[in-house]
């Protein structure tokens, strides 16, 4: 269950609760935010600590109130927390070390410890701050697409939308994904214009090209990977219209001729078939992973790569951090079959 508190402090009767939920594990962290009711983040963590055999579970915290979770994460069973909005940027004035991605993203989704060297005592953990939703949105692809170098590396990349996810999505695109440029798409002109000066400011904002019109994507070369971090509503207002109809225009767009670097068909084998046009990662998949936008990009022969895939990659990498041991160790094929199972589940209910 969800642990609500939107005021100064949590009550008594609620902290009781939380006190008996979190004292029946070895170990718990926090699923720390608002409107997780739906989350899968205690779902998928569960997936992968019951297999491990370990004792361990995630609580839904939800809550803007940071002096409580601080109060929280002292505990001595504490082992580590999902952050997300409002808080994933809230939390960085209290970390004491980042990693390079939260750092540069400027943005906090995984709380972690670590002994504090300057403790001989070793009673004291640091907490520490890392993004792995830039893991998140790469492994999509990385795992997904068969043929990267033909598919999307020295190409123009797009984004849509122009909150958190899609300024992961631009440094992922941008440090791992060879992009050599990438177009924003988004309803507000204003929202734009501060993600350009937020990534440029942090060192990832060359190449970025704002696509505010028809006109300006028919000139545009096209694109070889799209990250669309809109939700899966119908357009209605004439902005969102417009961003739509953009986005179209760069799903018809046939890819450009590009030498085969590796000689043949294909790619790295198995299931991955090679696609015509480029691949597309859907970071929408509440309340479904199976979007009109994606629906979209599929008739204009894209590859489609569900928002599920982005959410068990992030976690999984949680879960590194956390357990210590690398995501080769980790149960990832349990995994993909509880979210899937989970996701048809939830899509079948709603019909």
């Amino acid at each position: 269950m969800a642990l609500q508190t939107h005021h100064e402090e949590m009550q008594p009767a609620a902290l009781g609760e939380l006190e008996r939920e979190t004292s029946a594990l070895d170990k718990h962290g926090y699923l720390f935010g608002q409107k997780i009711t739906h989350s899968l983040s205690p779902f998928l963590h569960q997936v992968i600590y019951e297999n491990l055999g370990l004792r361990w579970g995630q609580v839904r915290l939800d809550s803007c109130d940071m002096q409580l979770f601080l109060r929280l994460v002292r505990h001595p069973d504490f082992y580590g927390a999902s952050v997300t909005m409002p808080n994933k940027v809230a939390i960085l004035p209290h970390l004491d070390r980042m990693t390079d991605e939260c750092r540069s993203v400027g943005a906090c989704n995984t709380l972690f410890l670590q002994p504090d060297p300057a403790d001989p005592s070793g009673q004291r953990r640091l907490l520490c701050g890392a993004n792995t939703d830039v893991i998140g949105i790469r492994d999509s692809f990385l795992r997904n697409v068969a043929d990267p170098a033909r598919v999307y590396h020295g190409k123009p990349a797009l984004v849509i939308g122009g909150g958190g996810a899609a300024r992961s999505a631009i440094y992922a695109l941008a440090r791992w994904m060879r992009a050599a440029d990438i177009y924003l798409v988004n309803r507000d002109a204003a929202e734009v214009a501060d993600m350009m000066r937020d990534c440029a400011a942090r060192g990832y904002g060359d190449g970025l090209v704002h696509v505010a019109t028809e006109e300006q994507a028919r000139e545009l070369p096209a694109a070889g990977a799209i990250v669309a971090c809109v939700p899966d509503f119908e357009p209605r207002t004439e902005e969102e219209k417009l961003a739509r109809c953009i986005t179209e225009i760069f799903l018809s767009k046939q890819p450009q001729p590009q030498q085969d670097q590796e000689g043949g068909e294909g790619g790295r084998g198995g299931d991955m078939a090679p696609r015509t046009k480029g691949a597309m990662l859907e970071m929408c998949y509440n309340p479904t992973p199976f979007t009109a936008l994606g629906a979209l990009a599929e008739r204009h022969d894209w590859q489609v790569i569900l928002g599920t895939e982005a959410l068990i990659w992030q976690g999984l990498e949680q879960d590194r951090y956390w357990t210590g041991r690398p995501v080769e160790d980790l149960p990832v094929d349990k995994v993909k079959e509880a979210i899937a199972a989970s996701v048809a589940q939830r899509s079948q209910s709603r019909l």
